[in-house]
C-alpha cells in the first residue's frame, strides 16, 4: 500500500511541470486580431459573411489550443460602407486595440482608405478579395487575385472559340478605383488583340445603384454590332436589380454573356437565377469545386452556421473571398508559429513561402510579391445558385501586381519587397 502511494505521489511530481505550462498558457493574454469589415451599408450583402468565416477560423483555432498556447481575441468593428470610416476604424485597431493583425476590406476604395494608416503604425492588413493592381505594401498581404489570376484570363476566355469568340465588350463598373483601373487594363489588353474603341463601352454607376434598364437597354444596343460579351464589376447589392433586370429584359447568356468579377455564390442569394443559367463569373474557387479540402471547409462553415444560427443555418453558400479569407488566417497562424512572435516585422518575414492546401483543390503559396499564386476558374451560373466550372487553369499562377498593359509598368510587372 505504502509503495502504491508512493508511485502516486511520483507521477503527480511528474506532471507538475506539464500542469504548471498549461496554466501559464492560460495565464497569457490572448492575441487580438481585428476583422475590418462592413455589417451594414451597400456592402454589407458581400462583406458579412467574411466576418462569420475569419470568427469561424478564429473558433477553430482556438478548440485547437490557438496560437504558441495564447487563444485569439477578435475585436470586430463595422465600418458601415464609409471609406473614411475604414480609416478611423483601422486606426482604433492597431492603436487602441493594440491588434496583431487585421483582416478585412472588400472594395479597393476601403483599402486604401486604410493603407496610409497601416503603413504609418506599421500594422499587417490581409486583404482576400479580388483587385485591380497596381499597389505593393509590405504592409499589406493580398490573398485575393490580381488582374493577370482573374480579368485578363477572363477576357481571353471570352475572346476564345469555347468563350463564344466576342469581339465587342460593354465594360460596367461601379463608379470607383477598381472598376475603373480594371477596365483601363482591359481597354489596353483588348486594344493589343486588335479591336477599335468602337468596339469597347463603359459605363459606371454609383454605389447602391437600382435602375439597370437604360444600362441593360443600352448593352441590348451595343451587342446589335457583333459577338458582345459584358464584363460587370457592379460591387455589393447593386448586384442584384442589375441580374434581376437582365432577366426581364431576356437577355441570354448564349447570346450576350455576362462575366462578373465581384459576384459569388452570396449575390446570388437573393436573385432568381433561373432566367441567368450560363451568365459567368471569374474567381479562384468556387463552392462546387470537388475536393477533399472543400468538403472540410464546407462542413466546417456549415457546422458554424448552424450552431451559431446565423441566417440560412446549414444551407449557407461559402465563395471565393471567405476562402481567401480563411487562408489567409491559416497563413499567418502558422508564421507566427514559425517567428514565435506576433511582431509583424517577424511574421512578415515568415509569410514568405508559406503553403496550405486550399478549397479549390490547389497548394497555394505566398510569394515575395506579398500575393498569393492562385489558379483561375470560370464558372456558369447554375439554376440552383451555385456555378458548375467550366474552365480552371492546371497550376497556379504567380501574381502580377503591375499590369503590362499599364504603360510604365514594363520591367517591375514581377517586382517583389
Amino acid at each position: 500500500m505504502q509503495r502504491r502511494t508512493l508511485i502516486r505521489l511520483s507521477a503527480a511530481f511528474a506532471s507538475l511541470p506539464l500542469l504548471q505550462g498549461m496554466a501559464h498558457a492560460q495565464a497569457q493574454p490572448p492575441i487580438k486580431v481585428g476583422i475590418l469589415h462592413s455589417l451594414s451599408g451597400t456592402m454589407a450583402i458581400s462583406e458579412t459573411s467574411l466576418r462569420d468565416a475569419a470568427l469561424m477560423e478564429i473558433e477553430a483555432i482556438n478548440k485547437a489550443g490557438g496560437i504558441m498556447g495564447r487563444r485569439l481575441e477578435a475585436v470586430v468593428v463595422d465600418p458601415a460602407s464609409n471609406w473614411p470610416l475604414f480609416a478611423e476604424k483601422a486606426r482604433q485597431l492597431l492603436s487602441q486595440d493594440k491588434v496583431a493583425a487585421v483582416f478585412g476590406c472588400w472594395t479597393s476604395v476601403s483599402r486604401k482608405s486604410v493603407l496610409p494608416v497601416f503603413e504609418e503604425l506599421n500594422g499587417l492588413l490581409f486583404y482576400p478579395v479580388q483587385y485591380e493592381g497596381e499597389e505593393l505594401s509590405k504592409n499589406v498581404f493580398y490573398t485575393g487575385a490580381a488582374p493577370n489570376q482573374q480579368a485578363i484570363p477572363a477576357v481571353e476566355y471570352l475572346m476564345s472559340k469555347q468563350g463564344g469568340g466576342a469581339r465587342r465588350f460593354f465594360l460596367l463598373g461601379t463608379d470607383y478605383v477598381y472598376p475603373r483601373t480594371t477596365n483601363r487594363i482591359l481597354r489596353a489588353f483588348l486594344k493589343s488583340k486588335g479591336l477599335a474603341d468602337s468596339d469597347i463601352e463603359e459605363a459606371y454607376t454609383p454605389f447602391g445603384h437600382a435602375d439597370f434598364q437604360t444600362i441593360v437597354a443600352n448593352i441590348k444596343k451595343f451587342s446589335q454590332g457583333g459577338k458582345t460579351a459584358v464584363i460587370s464589376t457592379i460591387n455589393g447589392d447593386s448586384n442584384v436589380p442589375f441580374y434581376k433586370e437582365l432577366g426581364n429584359a431576356g437577355i441570354k447568356a448564349q447570346n450576350v454573356p455576362v462575366m462578373a468579377f465581384s459576384v459569388g455564390e452570396e449575390e446570388l442569394r437573393g436573385v432568381d437565377t433561373k432566367p441567368l443559367v450560363g451568365h459567368l463569373a471569374a474567381w479562384n474557387y468556387f463552392m462546387s469545386v470537388r475536393s477533399p479540402a472543400n468538403d472540410a471547409f464546407k462542413k466546417q462553415w456549415a457546422d458554424y452556421a448552424a450552431a451559431h444560427k446565423l441566417p440560412g443555418g446549414a444551407r449557407r453558400v461559402s465563395n471565393d473571398p471567405m476562402e481567401a479569407t480563411v487562408i489567409g488566417l491559416r497563413m499567418w497562424k502558422a508564421a507566427v508559429e514559425k517567428a514565435q512572435s506576433t511582431n509583424v516585422d517577424a511574421v512578415r518575414k515568415s509569410m514568405y513561402g508559406q503553403k496550405v492546401q486550399a478549397p479549390s483543390g490547389y497548394e497555394l503559396e505566398m510569394g515575395d510579391n506579398h500575393h498569393l499564386y492562385k489558379p483561375v476558374m470560370i464558372g456558369e451560373i447554375r439554376p440552383d445558385g451555385q456555378f458548375g466550372v467550366v474552365y480552371k487553369t492546371p497550376r497556379t499562377l504567380r501574381a502580377q501586381p503591375w499590369s503590362p498593359f499599364i504603360t510604365g509598368n514594363q520591367g517591375k510587372a514581377d517586382k517583389a519587397l
